[in-house]
């Protein structure tokens, strides 16, 4: 039997979503839980791994057991042996041709960025925080530039073992709401710190060090040492995963955005 399920995790105690010999990240928690109620080891195959720090606030996986169970008890069970930072949110009986990864249309992330002089203390670890005042409209102007297919090289890690650099950038919004400016980025996939980097290179922007052409011009270049640092990884979010309707999940192509506020 394939399940899918719905997880949520907080990436701040854990070394990225991938699982590694000591343990410590959201993968190994999880298929430890899910073991407890299979009564067997469980393999969990996810729609976007994470690195270290990254929060999921709607990551999808998929996993095959023999035992079985009411779905409830995935959930319910499940959460009964995860760490509080690390919740199944929903589980469901799924065709065994389903597949968290490729069967995905789309991948959306949040970037939620504190704007303040002073660094926020609650929020630390569920924020990137800069301290000088940003050009919202110079970022979103700049961020317009990326919507479309292209080469994505210089928003590239190093050590990114994708095949291609390019990618399809559906959405890149820039939105300021209270002490925080939100990023929204939706592409059919992401190259390793694609994100951060995009961030990166758009706070320089926005604190006046480059015009919103500069964008463009990182993008013809396709080198990576061009660009602006890569950003912390604290205010990152895996917000949303895409499928088609015919898989019948619970939250088809829904965006779970963190640090929506009303109105916003």
């Amino acid at each position: 039997m394939r399940i899918a399920a719905g997880v949520e995790y907080d990436g701040s105690g854990f070394s990225g979503w991938q699982s590694q010999r000591h343990g410590n990240t959201v993968q190994d928690v999880l298929e430890r839980a899910l073991a407890s109620i299979a009564g067997a080891p469980v393999r969990t195959l996810c729609a976007g791994r994470t690195d270290a720090g990254v929060h999921g606030a709607a990551q999808v996986v998929h996993f095959d057991v023999s035992a079985a169970r009411p779905m409830q008890a995935w959930v319910r069970g499940g959460n009964a042996a995860l760490p509080a930072s690390v919740a199944v949110r929903w589980a469901c009986e799924v065709p065994d041709e389903f597949h968290a990864r490729f069967c995905a249309r789309s991948r959306s992330y949040r970037y939620v960025l504190y704007n303040h002089a002073v660094r926020p203390a609650i929020l630390h670890g569920r924020v990137g925080w800069f301290h000088a005042p940003l050009d919202v409209d110079a970022m979103a102007a700049a961020a317009a530039l990326l919507v479309g297919e292209h080469d994505f090289s210089a928003f590239r890690a190093a050590e990114c073992q994708a095949r291609s650099p390019i990618k399809s950038l559906l959405q890149a919004d820039v939105k300021g709401q209270g002490a925080c400016i939100l990023f929204d980025f939706r592409a059919n996939a992401f190259l390793q710190h694609m994100v951060r980097n995009l961030v990166g290179a758009l706070v320089h922007i926005g604190k006046g060090a480059e015009p919103p052409a500069w964008m463009a011009e990182l993008l013809v270049a396709r080198e990576r040492r061009l660009a602006a640092p890569t950003f912390s990884p604290a205010g990152l979010y895996l917000s949303g995963v895409e499928y088609d309707t015919c898989w019948q999940l619970p939250v088809n192509g829904r965006i779970i955005a963190p640090f929506d506020l009303p109105g916003g």
